[in-house]
């Protein structure tokens, strides 16, 4: 596995890899998530490439930058196990150098969601994710479920410009209890851990109402709701159900939808979200 930091050098490892090439773009301190995302790209592409950036431009100013978790040795060892090719590990200098000012912005998708609460976040999402897949040219990109948003918007994105990769969204890893897996789950003490599963409690009702033929959208959110709020840790940021490329909230469920929400979990903040329809 190599390793690289510059553009110049990525340029230069990446040119010798003959074959397909898929890409996992990170921030690092990786769990099992992102090894599934490792696991993807293995298995259809002939070759595997991670980036580990900590992107300072998707963080607002009272966010966690400074004290997101960082462990970049374990990190590697993590993806030589996985079989990665080629890992590119830039600095801010190399991603952002001075008298940069040129950004990447996805309009109507970003607005809600995520975007309404996070009002900058997507714009840095999506210039650094155009930056890293020009860097690398890959012919597939992975992504998890459990940044649906994200997803989409990186959809978005790569066919208005037409980057030509193929956008691949997998499955949300979960631990044991229904918690979805995330870097910032650290950040919970050992209460708030066990009441953060009532993220996937309230996704499960939803989903239950809607296999029992529930197709109401407000009845939906009102079931995420009130199961949350009956955690007495969890404070309910927001809970939608919206059309799933779209994300503009539904009236009525058809097709396939998005149920989603954002909950704090003492000062963590946690996302997660079922598929359904």
């Amino acid at each position: 596995m190599k390793i690289v930091t510059s553009i110049h050098d990525l340029r230069t490892e990446r040119h010798l890899l003959s074959g397909s090439v898929g890409f996992v773009p990170t921030m690092g301190f990786l769990h099992a998530g992102h090894i599934s995302l490792v696991a993807a790209a293995r298995a259809e592409c002939d070759h595997v490439i991670v980036s580990i950036f900590v992107n300072p431009t998707q963080f607002g100013p009272n966010e966690d930058l400074a004290k997101y978790p960082r462990d970049l040795p374990r990190d590697l060892a993590l993806l030589e196990t996985a079989g990665v090719d080629l890992v590119w590990t830039p600095t801010v200098e190399v991603m952002y150098p001075t008298g940069f000012q040129t950004w990447v912005q996805v309009e109507a998708l970003t607005r809600r969601l995520e975007g309404e609460v996070r009002p900058t976040h997507f714009r840095g999402v999506t210039t650094v994710v155009a930056k890293l897949f020009h860097a690398v040219g890959p012919d597939k990109a992975y992504f998890g479920q459990k940044d649906a948003q994200q997803a989409a918007v990186v959809r978005r994105m790569t066919k208005d410009l037409d980057i030509p990769i193929e956008i691949v969204v997998c499955p949300t890893l979960r631990e044991p209890d229904g918690l979805a897996m995330s870097s910032r789950n650290m950040y919970l003490s050992p209460a708030e851990r066990q009441a953060a599963t009532i993220l996937f409690r309230a996704l499960s009702a939803a989903k239950s109402a809607y296999d029992s033929g529930e197709r109401i959208a407000e009845r939906l959110r009102a079931i995420v709701s009130s199961t949350v709020v009956s955690e007495s840790l969890a404070k309910l940021q927001y809970v939608s159900c919206a059309d799933y490329d779209s994300l503009e909230e539904l009236e009525t469920v058809r097709g396939k939808t998005l149920i989603s929400m954002a909950v704090f979990m003492g000062k963590t903040r946690l996302i997660d979200n079922f598929v359904i329809g």
